[in-house]
C-alpha cells in the first residue's frame, strides 16, 4: 500500500500536530493513499546531547495512542536513523513504507546533513520518487503552538493554556504506592501516584483540580497536591477503599493556589475543605 508520511518526535501531541494530521488525512484521501506518520522512541536530543533529561509531555504508549487517531504509526529507534543523511532516509521510507509523499511541517528538518532550504527536501525527495509537500505553520490566537510553549505553561502552573494548547487536559498515569499516611488522620485520605515514567513533566507545584480514572469506576473528581519535589497526592471525595498498587490516570482541570505550609494539621484540613466545598460548588 503506497503512504503519505510526516515525520517527527511530536510530544503532546499537540494542536499544531492535530494540524498537519488532518492535513495528511485530506491528502491521503486526495491520492487515493493511506496516511502514516513516522515517529521516534527517544527524544532526538536525548541521543544528540549525552547530557540531555528530557521532560516529556507525552510517554511514548501515549504518542501512539494520540497519534493513531490520524492514520498508521510507525516508532523508530532514533539512534538507529540519526546517522542517516535526508536522502538516505527518504530513501528507506519509499523503500520499506512505499512513501510517494512527504508532508512536512514549516520548520521540521531531518537528516545527519542537517538541511534547511525546502527546496532542497523537495530535490532530495524528487530523487528517490517523493513528492515532499510543505505546510504552513499553525497558530493559536497570539500563540505559536508548540511542545515548548506548553511546558512553560504547565511550569508556571498556567493549566487553562495548557488545556487551549493540547486541545485536551494534561494528564499524567501512575501508579498509587505508599505516602505517610497524614491524609487519613484529618479525613481527607489521598493516594500518593508515582507517575510511569520519569521524564514526565509536572505541573509547577501546587493543587489542582483534576479528573481521574479508576479502575473500578469513570472519571471521578479529584483534588491532586504536588511539593516542590514531586511528590504527587491525589484525594477523590467520592472513593472510599484501598488504591494501592492501582494505576491512576489524572487529567488537570484548574490550579487552584500554590503549595503553602501549615502550623498545624488542623489549618490544612480547614484549607482542603475549603478547596473542595470550593470546587464541588461549581459542579
Amino acid at each position: 500500500m503506497k503512504h503519505i508520511a510526516t515525520i517527527g518526535f511530536f510530544d503532546g501531541v499537540h494542536k499544531g500536530h492535530q494540524f498537519l494530521f488532518e492535513h495528511l488525512r485530506a491528502e491521503a484521501a486526495q491520492r487515493g493513499v493511506a496516511p502514516l506518520i513516522i515517529t521516534f522512541d527517544t527524544h532526538p536530543r536525548a541521543v544528540l546531547q549525552a547530557d540531555y533529561v528530557p521532560q516529556l509531555l507525552t510517554t511514548v504508549e501515549e504518542r501512539k495512542a494520540l497519534l493513531s487517531k490520524y492514520g498508521e504509526v510507525v516508532v523508530l529507534p532514533f539512534a538507529e536513523v540519526q546517522p542517516l543523511t535526508a536522502g538516505q532516509f527518504m530513501q528507506r521510507l519509499h523503500d520499506t513504507y512505499e512513501v510517494t509523499t512527504l508532508l512536512m511541517g514549516y520548520d521540521h528538518q531531518f537528516g545527519a546533513d542537517r538541511l534547511t532550504r525546502p527546496q532542497d527536501y523537495r530535490r532530495i525527495g524528487a530523487e528517490h520518487g517523493i513528492e515532499v509537500v510543505s505546510l504552513q505553520e499553525y497558530t493559536e490566537g497570539e500563540w505559536h503552538v508548540s511542545s515548548t510553549e506548553i511546558r512553560a505553561a504547565l511550569l508556571t502552573g498556567n493549566i487553562a493554556l495548557t488545556t487551549e494548547l493540547l486541545g485536551r487536559l494534561y494528564s499524567i498515569t501512575g501508579t498509587v504506592v505508599h505516602g505517610k499516611g497524614i491524609g487519613h488522620t484529618i479525613g481527607f485520605p489521598t493516594a500518593n501516584i508515582r507517575p510511569n515514567d520519569p521524564h514526565k513533566i509536572l505541573p509547577m507545584s501546587g493543587v489542582y483540580a483534576a479528573r481521574v480514572n479508576i479502575p473500578t469506576m469513570d472519571q471521578a473528581q479529584a483534588f491532586v497536591n504536588i511539593d516542590k519535589n514531586g511528590l504527587i497526592e491525589v484525594y477523590i471525595p467520592s472513593f472510599k477503599g484501598d488504591l494501592y498498587g492501582q494505576m491512576l490516570k489524572l487529567h488537570f482541570e484548574q490550579f487552584l493556589r500554590e503549595e503553602k505550609h501549615f502550623t498545624s494539621l488542623e489549618d490544612l484540613q480547614q484549607q482542603i475543605k475549603a478547596d473542595v466545598d470550593n470546587i464541588l460548588r461549581r459542579e
